[in-house]
């Protein structure tokens, strides 16, 4: 009777295998392959361990003898198989690539599996395999943009300062408004979520009006300043200043982060701001809304309470608003900042060499 080839791991082999046996983004032959070593380690037969695994035995054979003889490297990548090169395979893949990345089709914006199949003579199964191994996926798209503010050096500064640093004996706020948030309410009500189904709502809406959401986000302790009005002017930002100086304690400074839009720098705000001198205002750099941190909270309120809502008036809408704004106060979570400048500043250099090379190109 054969008798397997026993495994012994050391400790960095068995902390590598458990990761790859577990890792989410470990491709699915890896994982298995990792967790046949690990149950031969654990001293299981080969029949054991197929039928434990639900795969052949032959294979849990081949996996723990790759192992045995060259570790980690003999499962982590395939052996070479026999035969010739596929060399008109490859040169395939690279013209594949090629028309991906630096051409267009004529009638459309991007390839697709059939149009680039057809415009290179092979099969559209090929094109797929070749995008899935290089990363590839022509229909999709990510949106940028970098800051072309002269002073965003001295900006990114500024903010991350306070966010990192904040001063003694003051408040850091960040501030924004949400505008034209719309009261949408479906036109036939929707399909609840069962088993097999997700929840349904109609494509088409009515629109009951708009509210604009004005939010000051304190850093410390994470609460949460905000009202609701109809219209988006300075004399509605002036409002909002006016309740901040209210609800906060008087003895502390105020360091409000906020954007460039023209209601902040009003003349009747700056003057406003003149008669209240605890009040400082610190300005993001242009076409740079991620570093303040109230989008992530609006991004929240988005995701959890508008976008999938139904309401059928504006008081609707600003009733939920509320309610989810008072749960978030009554467990109030501080957002973090973790980001050095330096290492923002290292991005957004990358970013610009690869956009000015691109535009070159």
């Amino acid at each position: 009777m054969r008798v397997a080839i026993p495994i012994e791991l050391t400790a960095d082999e068995r902390t590598t295998l458990e990761r790859w046996s577990r890792g989410r983004s470990t491709p699915s032959r890896l994982v298995l392959r990792a967790k046949i070593v690990l149950a031969a380690a654990a001293g299981k037969r080969n029949d054991q361990i197929a039928e434990e695994l639900g795969t052949r035995q032959r294979p849990v054979g081949v996996w723990r003898k790759r192992f045995a003889a060259s570790r980690l490297a003999g499962i982590e990548k395939d052996a070479p198989r026999g035969g010739r090169p596929a060399t008109k395979r490859d040169a395939q893949a690279r013209a594949i690539v090629e028309a991906t990345t630096q051409s267009k089709p004529v009638a459309a914006t991007h390839w697709s599996t059939r149009t680039l199949a057809e415009h290179l003579n092979v099969s559209p199964s090929m094109v797929q395999r070749v995008w899935k191994a290089n990363g590839l996926r022509p229909h999709r798209t990510r949106t940028f943009k970098l800051s072309k503010d002269k002073q965003f050096v001295e900006k990114l500064v500024d903010v991350v300062g306070l966010y990192l640093n904040p001063p003694e004996h003051a408040l850091v706020l960040s501030c924004d408004e949400k505008c034209q948030i719309q009261a949408l309410d479906r036109s036939q009500p929707g399909l609840p979520m069962k088993k097999g189904r997700c929840g349904t709502m109609t494509h088409d809406y009515r629109r009951h009006g708009t509210t604009t959401l004005f939010a000051a986000l304190e850093l410390a302790q994470g609460q949460l300043i905000t009202e609701c009005m109809p219209r988006h002017r300075h004399q509605e930002w002036l409002k909002f200043l006016k309740k901040i100086d209210a609800e906060t304690p008087a003895e502390l400074d105020l360091h409000l982060i906020a954007d460039n839009y023209g209601t902040h720098k009003h003349p009747k705000v700056k003057a406003w701001l003149k008669r209240h001198r605890r009040f400082h205002m610190h300005f993001i750099p242009t076409s740079s809304s991620w570093l303040n941190l109230i989008e992530r909270w609006f991004r929240e309120l988005t995701e959890k309470m508008i976008r999938r809502g139904v309401f059928n008036s504006v008081a609707a809408l600003i009733e939920s608003i509320t309610r989810f704004i008072q749960k978030h106060n009554d467990q109030p979570k501080a957002f973090m900042w973790t980001a050095q400048v330096e290492k923002i500043l290292a991005k957004v250099s990358r970013a610009r060499a690869v956009l000015n090379n691109g535009a070159s190109g």
